[in-house]
């Protein structure tokens, strides 16, 4: 069922590119199937309530034959809202919509129905994109939209409807960042990277926080790795911020529909100058940020008391992200960041200088290198740095994981990681912290302590510490090995004499020589 849902709304949304940009469809397709689930939610809550209105045995029965009476109660939006639903007004509720799907003001329609649910969801406040008045497609093509989506149903069992959306936007999404190419980094980060990050970090209780989150990925992962240890989602507390104003009212959304609660600050901003988290110390950060800005640097920064292991040079933010992380950590919080590659080993523009301070103060616990093309947006290597505020385990040693080998192809230009590689690097990591029957692995994982890192310029690639992959010993003596391969060639060399032979034969026959 819901492969069809998900192929189904992909093709429609399909139609519209040649009318629109991916970057501006994607808002489009991705309100409406918002509009429909908060809307049959509310439906579905609405069919239950009735229901308990007319039950005798009900405490909230009211009477047999009052059914104008049940019908003033079913509008209380306290029925609602208690129940976490939220609440729609008639004129936003998804029938009238639809009602009106062939009405060429249908975008502006639209937009008020947006306007009034927020206006009673104040949770909602500002984060639903009201543009459809402003679109630019065909007549009737908006129309064709609604009436494709109204063919989902999401008025089921309120978790059930939850999960089943929750499929729906995590596979947009992503298709999505395939649409668009470069820009889709900046709101997506692969789910294998994600689902590598959280399973590394285990974050199943407290704060957790995004300095750069994106469509909330991080933090959709991180419910699901709760739930599937036994948790419950209001185990975790989260907290974020975006500086690109569509893009934080996606995450919003995101979460929206996960009935998780969250705080993304009170608007879009860059985690630099207008953080909007100053006083947050959490247990847990994870975080994709773009790699390598050059244009991030601003003067109210200089001195900033983020900068502990020295000031990041103005030509690149990877160690301004890494301290700002640093910086948000609890005393016993873990961070996992994506970054490029080059942030394990350059030596300009102090980056080297705060890479040895961060490693002398045993700040840095994993680091993975992993496969190309994991990315939508970047065919640059990435890595995964694994941060400690204080270490309580392995205190003087790093783990280098060098995971290039793995990960599988899954279409011509991209590659993700199989559960089972994610698993591989996480029982490592495991195995590593509770030294539970740990060895390093040559060619695969290391752990180096921070004299030997020293001795090799505090550079931090895997590569240099895992050296190379053991070779299967057959216990057969080399000189033996030897002379059999050489016998062995000598025999193809002369079968290959032959052959050439032959075909000389064949061309000469037929009137060629060479």
């Amino acid at each position: 069922m819901i492969e069809d849902i998900k192929k189904t709304l992909w093709a429609s949304a399909d139609k519209l590119r040649a009318n629109m940009d991916p970057a501006e469809y994607k808002h489009i397709v991705l309100g409406l199937i918002f509009l429909k689930f908060i809307s049959d939610s509310f439906g579905s809550h609405r069919k239950q309530l009735s229901m308990r209105l007319a039950d005798p045995v009900d405490d909230y029965y009211i009477g047999k034959g009052n059914d104008s009476l049940i019908s003033d109660e079913l509008e209380e939006r306290d029925y609602y809202t208690e129940s976490n639903v939220f609440w729609v007004p008639q004129e936003a509720r998804w029938d009238a919509i639809q009602a009106n799907a062939k009405q060429s003001d249908i975008g502006k329609r639209i937009d008020q129905a947006l306007t009034v649910i927020e206006q009673e969801n104040p949770k909602l406040k500002g984060i639903l994109d009201k543009r459809f008045a402003r679109i630019q497609l065909p007549d009737g093509k908006l129309g064709e939209l609604v009436d494709l989506i109204s063919t989902i149903g999401f008025g089921v069992d309120g978790q059930q409807a939850r999960d089943l959306l929750g499929q729906v936007y995590e596979y947009f999404i992503g298709m999505f960042a395939d649409a668009e190419g470069k820009r889709g980094g900046q709101f997506y980060t692969p789910a294998s990277i994600v689902k590598t990050l959280v399973g590394v970090l285990a974050p199943h209780k407290g704060q957790v926080y995004d300095p750069c989150c994106g469509s909330s990925g991080m933090f959709v992962q991180s419910e699901k790795f709760i739930e599937s240890h036994g948790g419950r989602r209001g185990d975790i507390s989260i907290y974020g911020q975006e500086s690109n104003p569509t893009t934080w009212r996606l995450a919003a959304m995101n979460l929206a529909i996960r009935g998780l609660d969250y705080n993304l600050g009170k608007e879009p901003a860059d985690s630099f100058v207008r953080d909007q988290h100053p006083d947050l110390r959490a247990d847990f950060v994870l975080a994709n940020p773009p790699f390598n800005i050059s244009d991030w640097w601003h003067g109210s920064l200089e001195g900033d008391p983020r900068w502990v292991y020295g000031s990041p040079p103005k030509g690149n933010a990877n160690y301004a992200w890494l301290q700002h992380i640093l910086y948000h950590l609890k005393p016993n919080g873990r961070a996992g960041v994506v970054l490029a590659n080059g942030s394990m080993s350059s030596t300009t523009n102090s980056e080297g200088d705060i890479r040895q301070a961060m490693v002398a103060a045993d700040k840095v616990e994993v680091m993975v290198a992993l496969p190309g093309q994991l990315f939508f947006n970047t065919q640059i290597p990435a890595c995964l740095w694994f941060l400690a505020k204080e270490k309580t385990v392995r205190k003087g040693e790093v783990l280098f994981i060098d995971a290039r080998k793995l990960g599988n192809m899954v279409s011509r230009v991209q590659k993700q990681l199989s559960d089972e590689d994610i698993q591989k690097i996480v029982d490592t990591v495991q195995a590593w912290r509770s030294d539970d029957q740990y060895e390093d692995i040559p060619g695969f994982c290391a752990s180096v302590t921070l004299e030997k890192i020293a001795e090799h310029g505090h550079v931090l690639t895997p590569g240099r510490y895992v050296g190379a992959e053991a070779v299967d010993d057959d216990d057969e003596a080399f000189e033996e090995k030897m002379l059999r391969l050489t016998e062995t060639l000598g025999e193809q060399m002369a079968r290959g004499a032959e052959l050439d032979l032959v075909i000389r034969e064949k061309l000469g026959g037929l009137g060629y020589e060479f």
